[in-house]
């Protein structure tokens, strides 16, 4: 299951998008945007994420 971010949490500070191992994390307008197909359901970007903006489905 894919990690999804809450737009309206995300406060686009980018911590999430070094730590990805499969580099599916991007920023569009601002805010971190996972690609479903890269995720590896890793979990490392909902532990670095400092708004908890992201969760897993």
């Amino acid at each position: 299951m894919p990690a999804i971010v809450d737009a309206d949490k995300c406060e686009g500070c980018e911590d999430c998008v070094p730590v990805c191992p499969t580099e599916a994390i991007s920023m569009v307008d601002g805010k971190a945007v996972v690609n479903e197909d890269e995720c590896a359901d890793c979990n490392a970007c909902v532990d670095v994420c400092p708004s908890q903006a992201i969760s897993m489905k």
